[in-house]
């Protein structure tokens, strides 16, 4: 299986569908709010180069937003 990350915040529409995708497709993901996490904030920045959320990162690759193709591609869904 997978280590997938989200990198999020509450506030975000994008986040929510974003889990909530990966929830309906039975993806184990560990949620991480960088509105209260900062340096889980600044990780994500170091390492994706974005200050948006979400960024997804699986198996070590990031996603910047809700790249549901990439998601797929990389997660082989469907």
């Amino acid at each position: 299986m997978p280590k997938l990350r989200v990198f999020s915040t509450e506030s975000c529409h994008y986040c929510h569908a974003l889990k909530e995708f990966l929830k309906e497709n039975n993806i184990d993901f560990e949620d991480i709010d960088v509105s209260i996490d900062k340096n889980a904030l600044s990780e994500m920045v170091e390492k994706s180069g974005q200050m948006g959320v979400p960024v997804v990162e699986i198996n070590g690759n990031f996603i910047v937003g809700f790249d549901r193709e990439k998601i797929k591609n990389l997660l082989n869904i469907k």
